[in-house]
């Protein structure tokens, strides 16, 4: 078998690889959550677990304490946090009837001025029509939520989250040398070296991009929150919240969060004091999160552009939802070091060097 054989071989395994694993992951989708989660977070603990292994403490000791420590600090956060988002909506659903009320005082002048300067567009009765439209996005929502509720696998995930998701990080984390180890063993001796670099700049894309992402997120997800509420925003500690959360996606968090913030300052106030302090609010998270938080903490030499990330983790959302969007990093970090090695090749062959 000449070599041309033994590479098309080759490569038509590392497809036929990548399209069951595609078919698989498209197939259990729905019950794959607590798993993939379970497994990022013994990657994004794994060297926490190390470092206390290193100081004479047992691999089974070390990954107890960290998976409890985290635990206790998680768990208590994540209820007083509901508890606060649930009050805060509670409070806002109550206010609504006096913030329609006051939009549409302030929209109405707008509004008689334009059909002043152009009689012939007509803008019905106005208060009728913003009443009208808030009734329908509550049904609607109203009816997301039912649908969510009614839909067991959603529940499931949901629930598996909180139950599964920490024993596979366990017991992930206890054996994650051995696992690692009988990775590398499966690998060709004869390109063992090429794809242990290719593994090695996979895990430094990925542990510098997801470990330094958590961390911004949480920050401008803390900042937003408190600056929104010292604002006086209902709703600021939910906005805030979301803006931190969805900042794993490049530019998206702090406009999403923004036009919500605005929406929502020039409903309950409308003056420009307050608005040029929301305006503040998000020009100083920006400006941490571009010239400090990124850069220390993420790295702006990781190798993905914010392009592909964006393009990545919509594409996973639409194929596979939230579990496409959680692993839709390392599939991008997977595939960008796939064509920097392609690239490489193609230019030493005849293809490219012939003239």
């Amino acid at each position: 078998m000449t070599k041309n054989e033994v590479n098309t071989q080759r490569y038509i395994f590392i497809l036929g690889v990548l399209a069951v694993l595609g078919v698989f992951l498209y197939a259990l989708r729905s019950v794959l959550l607590p798993f993939v989660v379970g497994m990022l977070a013994a990657y994004f603990f794994d060297p926490v677990v190390q470092k206390l292994a290193n100081k004479r403490m047992s691999r089974n000791a070390a990954t107890l304490a960290v998976i409890s420590g985290v635990l206790l600090i998680v768990l208590p956060l994540l209820v007083l946090l509901c508890g606060a988002i649930f009050s805060q909506v509670a409070d806002f659903a109550a206010k609504v009837p006096n913030y329609v009320t006051s939009f549409v005082q302030r929209v109405t002048p707008l509004l008689q001025d334009l059909h002043e300067r152009f009689p012939d567009f007509s803008f019905g009765n106005v208060e009728d029509m913003v009443r009208r439209n808030i009734s329908e996005a509550f049904k609607l929502v109203g009816k997301l939520l039912s649908g969510v509720i009614a839909n067991g696998f959603e529940f499931i995930n949901v629930m598996s989250l909180l139950v599964i998701s920490p024993v596979v990080a366990f017991y992930l984390l206890r054996d994650w040398p051995k696992i690692t180890e009988n990775i590398m063993e499966l690998i060709p001796r004869k390109n063992k070296q090429s794809v242990t670099d290719g593994i090695s700049a996979v895990n430094k894309i990925i542990s510098g991009y997801l470990r330094g992402q958590v961390m911004v997120c949480l920050f401008l997800g803390t900042f937003y929150s408190c600056g929104l509420m010292l604002v006086g925003l209902d709703l600021g500690l939910l906005v805030g919240f979301l803006a931190g959360v969805i900042s794993f996606i490049p530019y998206v968090g702090s406009i999403s969060g923004f036009a919500m913030a605005m929406a929502l300052v020039i409903t309950q106030y409308g003056t420009a004091v307050k608005i040029a302090e929301v305006v503040a609010v998000f020009a100083i998270g920006q400006f941490i999160e571009g010239n400090f938080l990124t850069p220390k903490l993420v790295g702006e030499n990781i190798g993905l552009h914010p392009v592909w990330v964006m393009f990545a983790l919509l594409a996973g959302g639409v194929l596979l939802g939230l579990l496409g969007m959680i692993i839709a990093v390392p599939v991008a970090a997977i595939i960008g070091v796939l064509l920097s090695y392609l690239i490489k090749h193609y230019k030493q062959s005849k293809i490219y060097l012939e003239k």
